[in-house]
């Protein structure tokens, strides 16, 4: 799954996040169970990855409010410049299944 998305005038703080395992209580039958994010810059180069989200920045993803509720899924927070960039979010191993790509600006 791609997500694009742009930054406006300013610099923005965010929060990036791939869910999948946590859909199940939405009724959703085959989530993606371990799903892994990709944040890229507008040029396809690589600006962060992440697996499962406590397992990087996990003190200023709770801090958000936002941290996903199972710890497969993917999460990231990061500054970013103006310009458009990518959300990636794939399978673990090849994996398939139902996910939700989300991105929300965080209050500075």
């Amino acid at each position: 799954m791609i997500a694009g998305f742009i930054i406006g005038n300013q610099p923005t703080r965010i929060i990036v996040r791939g869910i999948g395992p946590s859909l199940t209580r939405a009724g959703i039958v085959s989530p993606l169970s371990d799903p892994m994010l990709e944040l890229r810059d507008g040029n396809g180069e690589l600006i962060a990855a992440n697996d499962n989200w406590r397992s990087d920045d996990e003190a200023n993803i709770i801090a958000t409010t936002l941290a996903p509720s199972e710890d497969l899924e993917a999460a990231l927070v990061r500054n970013l410049a103006p310009g458009n960039y990518t959300a990636i979010v794939r399978g673990k191993n090849g994996t398939t299944g139902i996910a939700l790509a989300e991105v929300y600006q965080l209050s500075p």
